[in-house]
């Protein structure tokens, strides 16, 4: 059994085509997507859910640009993988800024991706 990354990732002859069409504009519709959901106050499930239809999206432009094939369970889940980290990521760095900055007075940054209560001393 042959497997490598070029099989398991995508399925046209150039990898620039992948990087083009599944990281660039998905992961960046992606985060987009992300940012969107979590600016709105929204809960973090429906992350995947639009993720999901971004996959089809992706998938859809792969088929007609480059010539694709469009139904792919291996490569819309590829896709969609792809595009759900970029969403996550979108989505929690933006829930980060907005739980730092609407509620300063009680939370602090605790790294990249959290916060943490004030300590009761510095509030």
């Amino acid at each position: 059994m042959d497997i490598n990354l070029h099989t398991l990732l995508y399925e046209e002859d150039s990898f620039g085509v992948f990087l083009l069409v599944t990281v660039v504009l998905g992961g960046g519709a992606a985060w987009l997507s992300g940012r969107a959901v979590a600016g709105t106050w929204r809960p973090w499930w429906q992350v995947p859910v639009y993720m999901l239809i971004l996959g089809i999206a992706v998938r859809f432009i792969h088929f007609a640009l480059f010539e694709g094939t469009f139904i792919s369970p291996h490569f819309y889940l590829t896709d969609t993988l792809i595009c759900s980290i970029f969403g996550f990521l979108g989505f929690r760095l933006t829930r980060v800024q907005q739980m730092i900055t609407q509620y300063r007075w009680i939370n602090v940054r605790s790294g990249l991706f959290g916060w943490a209560r004030r300590p009761p001393e510095a509030a």
